[in-house]
């Protein structure tokens, strides 16, 4: 699928541009022209990898996407047609970059475009969860249900991710300030030291090592900056790869103590975003096929990938979940009593009740579990440069005597 910009004339005369996502630039032309657009110019956005590494992203934050989601929903509970409410808002929202897609999202609608469609052009703001959930809410007649349950979603994930901010935080901290003290060492203790070796001494090999580092980083400290940005950058770019996002799934859920807690998020999302589709009429296949990306893990989605497969094969949702051994042995066993009783929703609903209440009983207490762990790396470092820097000394005294 592939983005593409258009041009059109609404029902009034008015210019429209505007993206679109899909597979081909003729599916993009029937779908305005269905809206009763007339199509001027159709144009593939062809984006290069540095364009979007340094590209300004627009930045609505969850609880901005809430907010806006309860406002609508109170708007439109008031009697107030959807494009009045939309415009309304798009003058009250404080946030810019949502403010804009909000009124461009307006002059979408008002020229015949669904809600729906309008917010595909925006797919950096709204995640086709959204999109979907808001379809849905359009062909039932149900938007202002659909819009309630859209806002309670974006309040637990928000929750979700606020607990691992607070679970984070303080080992970046700690690390940061750690990186701080060894450089001011190399660059400001080192040279000190140096000083005091007398010459001709034969250096053991860990004081030459932090020697040769000091020297360089005072000497070629252009060259680490430079370094430290390519491989900053280098990873960045990785990441975005299917193998590189697919290896840092494999890698994070396996680090000790926090890749836990990870992994409960994912299954946690993943359980939450089917349990919030399934009741509004969305069919199954359709539900996987917007909970595996938004559930936040590559090994996920292209696991839902073979799932959706197997099921068009006859099989249950619960066989393929266990097969691809990625899902938890609750979530499958609770999954297979849904479907079962007939009852999914709801027991989606408990498993992500109970996997977000372990994230935030884990994220309390991961602070106590870090810290001794990171003093002791921290120590560890700075004994390394200490002991590196009295070695010398001691093999005078020891001469001497």
């Amino acid at each position: 699928m592939g983005l593409y910009s258009y041009e059109v004339i609404d029902r009034q005369g008015r210019s429209i541009t505007g993206k679109m996502n899909a597979d081909h630039e003729m599916a993009v032309a029937d779908n305005l022209r269905k809206m009763g657009l007339t199509v001027l110019d159709i144009t593939e956005v062809r984006e290069s990898p540095l364009s979007t590494l340094f590209q300004r992203k627009r930045k609505v934050k969850l609880d901005d996407l809430a907010m806006f989601s309860r406002q609508l929903l109170t708007l439109l509970e008031s009697g107030i047609p959807l494009t009045r409410a939309l415009h309304t808002l798009s003058y009250q929202t404080t946030n810019r970059d949502l403010s804009e897609v909000i009124s461009q999202t307006a002059q979408s609608v008002d020229s015949g475009m669904s809600f729906s469609d309008s917010l595909m052009n925006f797919p950096d703001v709204f995640s086709s969860m959204y999109v979907n959930m808001i379809k849905s809410g359009e062909v039932s007649g149900n938007l202002d249900e659909v819009l309630k349950q859209l806002s309670d979603q974006l309040d637990r994930d928000k929750s979700l991710r606020d607990n691992i901010k607070a679970a984070t935080f303080y080992p970046i901290v700690v690390l940061c300030f750690a990186f701080v003290v060894v450089i001011a060492m190399l660059v400001g203790v080192v040279p000190i030291f140096m000083n005091f070796f007398p010459e001709g001494i034969e250096l053991p090999v860990l004081t030459k090592i932090i020697m040769g580092i000091s020297g360089s980083l005072r000497s070629y400290w252009y060259l680490y900056i430079i370094a430290i940005i390519a491989l900053v950058y280098g990873i960045r770019y990785y990441l975005q790869t299917p193998s590189g996002s697919r290896s840092w799934d494999r890698i994070r859920f396996k680090l000790p103590v926090i890749g836990p807690l990870l992994y409960r998020v994912v299954m946690a999302r993943f359980a939450r975003i089917m349990s919030t589709l399934l009741p509004g009429g969305i069919p199954v296949l359709q539900a996987l096929e917007t909970a595996g990306p938004a559930a936040g893990s590559t090994l996920v989605a292209e696991s839902i990938n073979v799932t959706g497969v197997k099921i068009q094969e006859g099989k249950n949702l619960a066989v393929p979940l266990e097969e691809s051994g990625i899902f938890s042995p609750m979530l499958v066993q609770m999954v297979a009593v849904g479907e079962e009783s007939g009852n999914l929703p709801e027991m989606l609903s408990r498993v992500a009740g109970f996997y977000e209440e372990e994230v935030a009983t884990m994220a309390k207490g991961l602070a106590s579990v870090i810290e001794p762990l990171l003093i002791i790396v921290v120590g560890c470092i700075v004994a390394f440069i200490v002991i590196s820097l009295y070695l010398p000394m001691f093999n005078v005294i020891t001469t001497i005597g």
